[in-house]
């Protein structure tokens, strides 16, 4: 049974399915000069969302520590839902909870006797300050509060107790900028409060994520324990945001794994520093080039075989530990697979949408695929992301039409541009490209952040030659899906 609306009683479980019914009869284009984001004062399905959500995202990636918001509890609620929407995981996440009296008088007050509740509570291992619009128009002394949090900490549970919980500020103004923005600035502000002193090299390296999934973090460490190199994952969701279900638990509940704060402050003492996403991660890295010599690479994502080659030949430049057999063999069974499926592949138009990194990473993938990218939309605008797509394009010898690039904004001018084409074969990204997907009627194959329409793509990887066999088989069996009838599969 089809609605046409909602009923007042509302709607039984089996009758959730509510007919869209078109605005017109049929399609009809848009302006020309409306296309782009910045001609308009409206947003139409934004490909981005806000910078405290990054940072949060950041804090919740290390042992034992629990992000502090600066902010109304909206700002709270609508990250702890996306998170349990994505990862199926609880978050615990703090709130100064600002109400109008913090609008009118500021939330010193607010944040005082919020960390304080917090502290004697959960006794966390460190607890990172984030603010958000609000608190950032209203102009919040954050420095100066956190002296005053501090000292009545220590007044109230003694120096001993309040000074062995470090804390964190990350300034977010959710008005600017993107998650992406929020998770760089978290880099730079963790490793500039916590990794100070440079005294006992390591022979480590570093490792910045980005904003990777639980399974993509443990495909980076897979291929670090075959090189045999110990490294520091700074902002380690995969087992804070993956954790096993063992009840009973002890109160207050810390989830396993995180990067420690003693592996953050040893951050200083590295070999180098691979921010993996270079949106996301390079602004610790660079810090830590400058403060302490720390060498940082930034990027390209180990997404596709030239993407990990790069990442492995690095890490045996530093170290001087050979790429193992294991790895090689690895490689050739994702060589393997993409010679099995080239005709599948070959020529087929695809259109890339998210986050930057993973546009351009996914991008040098298609292209080894031998496919032709004709849009790409990174979510977060950029400095380099038009200069990287043309590098991208120029190091694979493409020689198709260019595609179009939006750089930043939301997803209309990708969508208009996509209604145009002749011919679209598949498009690759994020849970918000479900309907345009469905409209121009091609497979989305889902890469990115956020994935909420599906169950366990947070466990898997698509870095590395492992992670690229997967996303490999998933692009050709979406094209299979769509343009083979069943009755023909068996010829493949």
């Amino acid at each position: 049974m089809q609605l046409k609306e909602i009923p007042i009683t509302g709607i039984p479980y089996d009758q959730l399915y509510i007919e869209k019914i078109p605005a017109t009869p049929e399609y009809c284009r848009r302006p020309a000069e409306l296309l782009p984001a910045g001609n308009r004062s409206v947003v139409v399905n934004p490909n981005r969302t806000c910078m405290p959500l990054g940072a949060m995202w950041a804090v919740l990636g290390v042992h034992g520590a629990i992000p502090f918001v600066q902010g109304a509890q909206g700002c709270t609620t609508y990250v702890r839902y996306t998170f349990c929407r994505v990862f199926k995981e609880p978050a615990t996440i703090a709130t100064a909870s600002f109400h109008e009296d913090a609008a009118v008088f500021g939330g010193r007050r607010n944040l005082i006797e919020g960390i304080r509740n917090l502290v004697v509570r959960y006794w966390p291992e460190l607890i990172g300050v984030v603010t958000t619009c609000s608190s950032e128009i209203i102009g919040d002394d954050m420095v100066s509060f956190l002296k005053m949090a501090r000292a009545n900490l220590r007044k109230e549970i003694g120096p001993e107790k309040a000074d062995r919980i470090p804390i964190v500020l990350v300034n977010t103004p959710s008005f600017a900028g993107s998650h992406v923005d929020g998770y760089d600035r978290a880099s730079r502000a963790f490793v500039e409060t916590l990794a100070t002193v440079r005294d006992k090299p390591s022979g480590k390296v570093n490792i910045i994520p980005g904003l990777l999934y639980p399974g993509d973090i443990r495909e980076i460490k897979h291929l670090l324990r075959h090189m045999d190199i110990e490294g520091i994952v700074l902002f380690d969701i995969s087992d804070p945001l993956d954790a096993p279900l063992q009840p009973p638990v002890s109160l207050p509940y810390k989830p396993p794994g995180g990067t420690p704060v003693e592996a953050i402050r040893d951050m200083a003492n590295s070999l180098a520093t691979f921010a993996l996403q270079p949106h996301a991660g390079q602004a610790g890295a660079r810090y830590l080039e400058r403060k302490f010599g720390v060498r940082a690479v930034v990027g390209p994502p180990p997404i596709g075989i030239q993407g990990t080659d790069a990442f492995l030949k690095t890490l045996r430049e530093l170290t001087g530990k050979p790429i193992p057999e294991s790895l090689l063999q690895e490689r050739g069974r994702l060589v393997d697979s993409l010679a099995d499926t080239f005709h599948h592949t070959m020529m087929k138009k695809v259109a890339i949408m998210g986050d930057p990194d993973v546009v351009l990473g996914v991008t040098r993938f298609v292209l080894e695929m031998g496919m032709e990218p004709v849009a790409l939309a990174g979510g977060t605008a950029s400095k380099t992301f038009d200069h990287d797509v043309e590098a991208i394009l120029a190091e694979a010898g493409y020689g198709g039409d260019p595609p179009l690039v939006v750089n930043g904004g939301d997803l209309l001018e990708f969508e208009e541009h996509l209604k145009q084409l002749p011919r679209l074969d598949l498009v690759i990204g994020n849970s918000r490209a479900v309907d345009i997907a469905k409209e121009l009627q091609v497979p989305l194959v889902r890469v990115g952040f956020p994935i909420y329409d599906r169950f366990g793509y947070q466990k898997r990887a698509v870095v590395g030659y492992r992670g690229g066999e997967v996303l490999l088989a998933e692009i050709v069996n979406s094209i299979l899906g769509y343009q083979y009838p069943d009755d023909r599969t068996h010829q493949l």
